[in-house]
């Protein structure tokens, strides 16, 4: 039996040709009821009157805001558009109205990082040619029944960019994510094509380097996985997700990896860290 996380021949070859793999049961049940658990534990705890930042892909300007730039080293807590009402109150509760929790939970809670810093999610990174790897982000993304909005397509590499770039999105679907509650769409192939815009945080602001091309709907193809699943995503594959308009979750966690040696984190990103994060080996 191999080493767990270790990708085979026929795995890299897959994920260098088309963009991404998926490796089904990478998490077990157990691993998965934990995050699950926790994440209920954190919501419980959190007064949703204290903070509220809603969480777009579209609305940029938002992305502004202190709460967005200080939430690299911290739990914070996102909420989705549609959460609120005219009256600027909660539609539903709070457990339904997030859209996502990040970007340190790998760091700061101890249930995310008995994953994140696992020995077969350091085994997949050393099999992906990573030599100093660190978690940049994670994030626990919720898809709201009828209400989790779209992902609008992007790459990776745009967010969180290394010179060379070598980020690697990570993808843990903690349910079943299918068509109907708003799995993962990529353009397979499309990495070979390199980066196609930078995201900047600026003087003024965060923003893109230049405007989104348009995209092709026919030309993604849906990555329905089951619970347990793990989607390695090249930093440079654009991929996406529709609006979940289903009456079920779609649960996962995200985390982005980017390598530390023989490369830079650029300073235009918009993470811009007060401590360097922990690197899960040095090879």
């Amino acid at each position: 039996m191999g080493i767990a996380g270790k990708l085979t021949p026929e795995q890299l070859h897959s994920f260098h040709s088309q963009g991404f793999i998926v490796i089904e049961s990478f998490s077990s049940p157990d691993e998965i009821d934990a995050m699950r658990r926790r994440m209920d534990q954190l919501l419980d705890g959190f007064d949703c009157s204290t903070a509220a930042s809603i969480f777009s892909t579209r609305n940029q300007q938002q992305l502004t805001d202190d709460f967005f730039y200080e939430s690299a080293e911290k739990i914070s807590f996102f909420f989705e558009e549609k959460a609120f009402g005219e009256d600027g109150n909660l539609k539903q509760a709070k457990q339904l109205s997030i859209n996502k929790v990040g970007h340190a939970l790998h760091e700061l809670d101890p249930v995310f990082k008995t994953f994140s810093c696992s020995e077969k999610l350091s085994s997949l990174m050393l099999s992906l040619g990573y030599k100093r790897p660190v978690i940049i982000q994670s994030m626990y993304i919720f898809k709201q029944p009828g209400i989790g909005g779209e992902v609008v397509p992007h790459q990776d590499n745009s967010f969180l960019y290394t010179e060379p770039p070598t980020c690697t999105g990570l993808w843990l679907a903690l349910e079943d994510a299918t068509i109907l509650n708003g799995c993962l769409w990529a353009i397979l192939g499309s990495h070979k094509n390199g980066l196609v815009r930078r995201f900047i945080r600026g003087d003024e602001g965060v923003y893109f380097d230049r405007p989104s091309p348009s995209y092709d709907d026919k030309d993604f193809v849906p990555i329905e996985v089951k619970a347990g699943s793990l989607v390695v995503l090249h930093g440079d594959l654009i991929h996406q997700s529709f609006e979940n308009q289903s009456p079920k979750s779609r649960h996962a966690y995200s985390l982005h990896v980017v390598d530390t040696a023989g490369c830079k984190w650029d300073k235009e990103n918009w993470i811009r860290r007060k401590v360097d994060p922990e690197p899960l080996y040095e090879s």
